[in-house]
C-alpha cells in the first residue's frame, strides 16, 4: 500500500497517526503541496480532485481521510472501527460532523482564508466577513463538542476506547493552532486533545505540523482567532 500525502496536511495527519499507533506497513510519498505538485502529472492521473491524502492499494485508488481511515481500519481489523452497529454509526456520526460541520466553519471559513492566499475571498472586505462568520460558527461548533459530543466523562469522542473519529478530530482541531487558537475555554476539549497529544507517536507523525505552527507564530497577533 502507498500513502500519497504531506507531512503538514489536516487530512494527511490523522491517517499517519493510526498507521503509526497500529504499526500498519503503508509506503509513503509526499507531494509537496508547496509547490503544486498536486496540480501536475503523475498525480493528477491518480486523483483529479488534486487532493492529498490517496491511498493506492493494488491499484486501488481511494481518497478522502475518512474514507481512507474506514478502509484501513476494517482491512486490519482494528477494534478503532467497531463491529457493533451502532457503535459504527456513532463512529461515521462524529466523523461526518466533523467533516461537515466543524472544518467547514473551522477551516475553510476561519484559518484556511487567514493564511492560504488561494482561500481568501475578494474583496478583502469579503474575507473579512466570511473569517467572522467562521469565528462565529466555529464557536458554536466547539461549544457542542465540548459540552454535548465530549462532555466531563468520555475519555474520547465515542466513549472510553479510542476510535478512527478521534484521529480525524483531533488533526482538525490542531489546525487552530497555526492562527494561535487556544481551547482553554473550552475546558473537556482540551482534556481530549492533551490525552491525543500524549500518545507516543504524535511527536514524530506531527514534526512538519509544529515547525509550520512555529513559522507562522510571528503572524499570530494579526489573524481573528479564539483564545
Amino acid at each position: 500500500m502507498k500513502l500519497y500525502y504531506h507531512p503538514i496536511s489536516t487530512t494527511s495527519r490523522p491517517i499517519m497517526q493510526f498507521c503509526a499507533d497500529n504499526d500498519i506497513p503503508i509506503e509513503t510519498e509526499v507531494v509537496d503541496l508547496l509547490t503544486g505538485a498536486h496540480h501536475r502529472e503523475p498525480f493528477i492521473s491518480i486523483n483529479p480532485n488534486r487532493m492529498v491524502p490517496v491511498l493506492d492499494d493494488d491499484g486501488f485508488i481511494l481518497t478522502e481521510s475518512s474514507a481512507i481511515l474506514k478502509y484501513l481500519a476494517e482491512k486490519f481489523d482494528s477494534p478503532a472501527y467497531p463491529k457493533d452497529l451502532r457503535q459504527r454509526a456513532r463512529v461515521n456520526e462524529i466523523m461526518d460532523w466533523f467533516n461537515t460541520n466543524l472544518y467547514r466553519e473551522f477551516g475553510y471559513n476561519m484559518v484556511y482564508p487567514q493564511i492560504f492566499p488561494h482561500h481568501a475571498r475578494k474583496p478583502a472586505d469579503a474575507n473579512k466577513i466570511t473569517v467572522d462568520w467562521g469565528r462565529e460558527k466555529a464557536l458554536a461548533c466547539l461549544t457542542l463538542l465540548d459540552q454535548n459530543i465530549l462532555g466531563p466523562q468520555k475519555h474520547y469522542l465515542c466513549g472510553d476506547d479510542i476510535t478512527i473519529a478521534d484521529y480525524f478530530g483531533a488533526a482538525l482541531l490542531t489546525l487552530g493552532e497555526v492562527i494561535g487558537v487556544k481551547f482553554a475555554r473550552f475546558p473537556n476539549v482540551n482534556r481530549w486533545l492533551d490525552r491525543m497529544k500524549g500518545r507516543p507517536s504524535w511527536n514524530a507523525v506531527n514534526e512538519a505540523h509544529h515547525g509550520f505552527v512555529a513559522a507562522m507564530k510571528e503572524k499570530v497577533p494579526t489573524f481573528v482567532s479564539i483564545n
